[in-house]
C-alpha cells in the first residue's frame, strides 16, 4: 500500500522516545522537557471546577474569549500595538501545532525556511508538512552566537521564512540585541515572515530580559508571535499555546487550525485564565527556583566532566561528554544517550537529533533540568557511580 513520500523525511520523536526508555528502565528522566514538581494548587483547582461548572463542549475555534481578551492585554503590553482578540489571538494545541499551522499557513511547496540550528526537532518535520525545504543555519559551539552574515548566505529566492527561538533550546542561549539586530535586517533585506517560538519568555536568568521580536517596530507587520503556557506553569500535557499576529498573517494562520484541532481543550482554557492573573511573586518564585536547579545541574556536569554552556534562559544546556570516560570512546551522541538511560539511569536527549547538518551534535546530548532539586541530586549520584564504575577509583567531591 502506498505511504506518503513526505514521511520518508523524518522519523518519530527521538526527544519522546527517550522518555519511553527511561520509563522503561526506571531512569531518571532529564530528556524530555517537562516539570516532575506540581502544577500550582490554584491552576488544577481553576481546571476541576471549569469541568465542574460545565465546560466541556467546544469553545469558540479561534480560542475561549476571557482567554483571548487576557492574552490580547498582555501582548498589548509587550508587543506595543492594539493586540484585538477578535483577530490577532488564536489559541492551539501547544506550540507545536502553532508552528506547523503557521508554517502551512505561510509556506508553500518548494519554499525555503531559514532555521537556526541546534533546533528543536519539530520544526524540519512542520517545514515538510507545507512542502517546504528547511534550510539549516548552524550557531557554532561553545558560544552559539548568532551569526547574520551566515543567515544572510543562506538566503535563496525561495527563501520565505525564518523561524526563531529565543530563549534557545537546547543551547539556553538567549539572543542579545546585536544578535536581533542582525535578524532584523535579514528579516527586512529579503521580504521574510519571522515566526518567533518564545515558550521560554519568563524562565530568564542573571537579570536579563526578554526581547518580543514582534515589538521592534520594522516587524510589527511580519511577525508571527508563538507562545504557550505548558513551562511557565507547569501543564505541558495541558497543550495550550497560542499565535499572536498581524491581521493578514492571522487570517493566514485561522483556517488551518480550525481544521487542524478545532480548538484547544475547553476547560483548561477556562482555568487558563486564572493562571495568566497569578501575582508577579509567582513568576519572581519560579525564576529564583530555576537559579538553584540551574546551579545545581551545572555543578554537576562539571563534576563530572561536560563541557556546557551556563544557560542564560530556557532549561537546558546542552553538554559536550569528550572529557567523559565512557566504555567506548567513539560512541556517537545516540548511542552514548542509550546507554545512559539503559546502564547509568538517567535519561538525557542526543545532541545530533537538534541538528540535520551532519557532523554536529555527535559528541553532546542535552540535559533538561526543570525537575526538583532531589530528582537532580538523584541524578548527580548516579553520574558519580558512574565516573567510579569507569575509572575505577572513587569520585572525590
Amino acid at each position: 500500500m502506498q505511504i506518503a513520500e513526505r514521511i520518508s523525511h523524518f522519523q518519530e520523536s527521538v526527544i519522546r522516545k527517550m522518555t519511553r526508555l527511561a520509563m522503561a528502565n526506571d531512569a531518571i528522566n532529564l530528556s524530555q522537557g517537562f516539570p516532575d514538581f506540581d502544577t500550582p494548587p490554584a491552576l488544577k483547582e481553576a481546571a476541576a471546577k471549569a469541568i465542574r461548572d460545565g465546560n466541556n463542549q467546544y469553545s469558540p475555534t479561534w480560542g475561549y474569549g476571557p482567554l483571548r481578551e487576557k492574552l490580547a492585554e498582555m501582548y498589548t503590553e509587550r508587543l506595543g500595538w492594539p493586540v484585538d482578540p477578535a483577530q490577532h489571538v488564536t489559541v492551539t494545541c501547544g506550540v507545536t501545532e502553532a508552528m506547523n499551522a503557521a508554517l502551512l499557513a505561510l509556506l508553500n511547496p518548494g519554499d525555503e525556511v531559514l532555521i537556526i540550528e541546534p533546533a528543536h526537532e519539530n520544526y524540519i518535520p512542520s517545514a515538510i508538512f507545507a512542502g517546504a525545504r528547511a534550510v539549516p543555519v548552524p550557531l557554532e559551539a561553545p558560544d552559539y552566537r548568532l551569526d547574520p552574515e551566515r543567515l544572510d548566505r543562506a538566503v535563496t529566492p525561495r527563501t520565505r521564512a525564518l523561524i526563531l527561538n529565543t530563549p534557545h533550546n537546547p543551547t539556553g542561549r538567549v539572543f542579545d540585541a546585536k544578535e536581533i539586530a542582525g535578524v532584523v535586517d535579514v528579516v527586512l533585506c529579503h521580504d521574510l515572515v519571522l515566526i518567533t517560538d518564545e515558550i521560554y519568555d519568563r524562565i530568564l536568568y542573571d537579570g536579563r530580559e526578554h526581547t518580543f521580536p514582534g515589538a521592534l517596530e520594522p516587524l510589527r507587520e511580519r511577525t508571527v508571535t508563538v507562545s504557550g503556557l505548558s513551562k511557565t506553569f507547569a501543564i505541558t500535557g495541558w497543550r495550550l499555546g497560542f499565535v499572536i499576529a498581524p491581521t493578514h498573517l492571522s487570517e493566514a494562520v485561522r483556517p488551518v487550525h480550525d481544521f487542524m484541532t478545532v480548538c484547544a481543550p475547553t476547560p483548561l482554557q477556562v482555568a487558563a485564565v486564572s493562571a495568566l492573573n497569578f501575582p508577579q511573586s509567582y513568576f519572581d518564585d519560579q525564576v529564583a527556583d530555576y537559579h538553584q536547579r540551574r546551579a545545581l545541574m551545572m555543578g554537576i556536569l562539571d563534576e563530572i566532566g561536560f563541557v556546557a554552556p551556563t544557560p542564560e534562559g530556557s532549561y537546558y544546556t546542552l553538554a559536550e561528554y569528550s572529557g567523559v570516560p565512557v566504555p567506548q570512546a567513539e560512541w556517537d551522541s545516540m548511542r552514548f544517550a542509550v546507554w545512559m538511560v539503559e546502564e547509568v539511569g538517567i535519561a538525557v536527549v542526543p545532541g545530533s537529533v537538534f541538528y540535520s547538518l551532519p557532523g554536529y551534535g555527535d559528541r553532546s546530548v542535552r540535559f533538561a533540568f526543570p525537575k526538583k532539586l532531589s530528582t537532580l541530586e538523584a541524578a548527580g549520584e548516579k553520574l558519580r557511580k558512574m565516573l567510579n564504575s569507569t575509572t575505577g577509583r572513587p569520585f572525590v567531591q
